[in-house]
């Protein structure tokens, strides 16, 4: 049984309501607690009904989620005393980062350069919320946008299950890149682990 199969053994029951909460639960635990690849759920979400409108419910769900999960943490954050070296550090950072304003959660999308996002929105007291909530909503969009596009590309051209094979294989390698680039950019700013 592959994954597609396992999930689809879960949720598929539910149809399409199900796999959109599973795809909305991968999102929420990937902003909120560990990185999830969610890329990887979306494409299989994709997967169970590829049609442009379950497409755009996916992004909806992406984008819901996300936000949810990033502010959850942002007002645990907030509600908690952040020692003032965790913030000082969390600050120099994101000093480091090509961009250090809002604008990082959009390239966050591509290059996943802060995780816990929620956090360091809290932290960084320059930032605003609601235009890292724009930026957080923009990168969704145009990420899962352009994979679903892709995806629908393949899967005018090739069968189901070799349209899901060749997305995966997209997916997994803009993963693997954006993975280089974050590791890239750090070693570069002289924060390697």
């Amino acid at each position: 049984m592959n994954i597609s199969e396992f999930i689809y053994s879960l949720f598929g029951d539910y149809g399409d309501a199900g796999v959109l909460f599973c795809v909305f639960l991968i999102f929420l635990i990937d902003a909120l607690i560990f990185p999830a690849l969610p890329e990887i759920f979306f494409i299989l979400g994709y997967d169970y009904n590829p049609t442009p409108v379950f497409g755009c419910l996916l992004i909806l769900m992406a984008v819901l989620a996300e936000l949810a999960g990033i502010f959850s943490l942002y007002f645990v954050v907030k509600r908690i005393s952040i020692p003032r070296k965790i913030a000082g550090i969390v600050e120099k950072y994101v000093g480091f980062l090509l961009v250090s304003d809002e604008r990082v959660m959009l390239i966050n999308r591509v290059a996943p350069m802060i995780p816990f996002a929620g956090a360091f929105i809290a932290i960084i007291d320059a930032w605003d919320p609601k235009k890292c909530a724009a930026y957080i909503v923009l990168g969704c969009v145009l990420k899962y946008g352009l994979i679903l596009l892709a995806s629908s590309f393949f899967y005018s051209y090739f069968s189901g299950d070799m349209a899901l094979k060749v997305t995966m294989s997209l997916v997994i390698f803009i993963v693997i890149v954006s993975l280089a680039a974050s590791y890239r950019r750090k070693k570069k700013a002289g924060i390697e682990r």
